[in-house]
């Protein structure tokens, strides 16, 4: 098949990612970046009634793969479709509530006392962000412990379900920002979650943890969750001027097909700088590549939920 370059701005309808190679056989057909005909994803309708919420757990154990960079500016963009979208940073590390300009050092009340605390409620630590419709469960340091004492915990793999649960009939989405580990807390994430999103870096290294990830998501959809769905696998960190990011893309689109996203999150140092800042990318700089295409995600991700875009359990 012949290929041959059609030169397109980015960031506009017609390339929303961004992507600096967009190519276009010889019948017309246009491909994105992962080289399957590009689908143009419809603007979504804001919905009447807002909740239940449905439950997305961001995960992979390796860390650096934009599991927090995906959940604050997904959680932006689909704010801007007129979703309410709880947030809960599920990481000791805080880098969620960082991202959003919370100190974790200065918070009496994380994630950490709504699991270990029964006088603590979800009220008690809810957290809004300088985005309306946006708010966050905030996590710190102390997380880190409860991973131990959860251990003696009887049903431990649900305790994070069961806090959350009385928020969850006031928004449309949460979503939850887990550690780089397949550990105790990313257990419970999966456990009360209706789908799973795995954000990975189109770097060799990061293709090396999948097997053992989609095992684990595996044992917890036979064992805890019988719901727990497969989002799908989003390409972050993309550089389509190099062939090793094009090639390790290719080789996730070759392994997993349909459960990778058409959409990709082009490597950009716009990221960090609205990290620094507190913000979203899509406030930060909402014109920027980033943003239209964490846009161009949202629509995609609500494109694959069942209508409305939430679901009961």
């Amino acid at each position: 098949m012949t290929v041959t370059t059609k030169g397109s701005t980015p960031g506009t309808p017609d390339n929303p990612w961004g992507d600096t190679k967009t190519n276009t056989p010889s019948n017309g057909v246009n491909l994105g970046p992962t080289r399957r005909p590009r689908p143009v994803f419809p603007e979504p309708i804001p919905p009447a009634v807002h909740g239940p919420a449905r439950v997305v757990a961001m995960v992979n154990q390796k860390g650096g793969v934009g599991k927090t960079t995906t959940t604050i500016n997904l959680g932006a963009a689909l704010v801007e479709y007129g979703l309410k979208v709880l947030l809960v940073d599920f990481d000791p590390q805080g880098a969620l509530s960082v991202g959003l300009g919370i100190n974790p050092l200065q918070l009496d009340l994380t994630v950490y006392n709504l699991l270990m605390d029964r006088g603590v409620t979800a009220e008690d630590v809810l957290l809004e962000t300088g985005v309306e419709g946006l708010d966050l469960l905030p996590s710190n340091i102390d997380l880190s412990a409860a991973e131990v004492q959860l251990v003696t915990e009887v049903a431990r793999e649900q305790v994070l379900g069961r806090v959350i649960k009385p928020l969850l009939p006031h928004y449309d989405v949460c979503l939850i920002d887990c550690q780089p580990s397949l550990g105790l807390l990313t257990i419970n994430a999966l456990t009360c979650a209706h789908g799973v999103m795995v954000p990975l870096e189109c770097e060799f290294f990061a293709l090396r943890g999948v097997a053992l990830l989609m095992d684990t998501i595996s044992k917890v959809q036979e064992r805890l969750n019988e719901e727990l769905e497969i989002e799908g696998l989003l390409a972050t960190m993309y550089d389509a001027r190099t062939l090793h990011g094009r090639e390790v893309l290719a080789r996730v689109v070759e392994a997993f097909g349909d459960k990778v996203f058409h959409t990709v999150i082009n490597r950009t140092v716009r990221f960090p700088d609205a990290t620094v800042a507190g913000e979203p990318i899509t406030t930060f700089d909402p014109s920027s590549l980033g943003a239209s295409a964490y846009r161009e995600l949202a629509r995609e991700v609500l494109s694959r939920w069942p209508a409305p875009a939430t679901m009961a359990r």
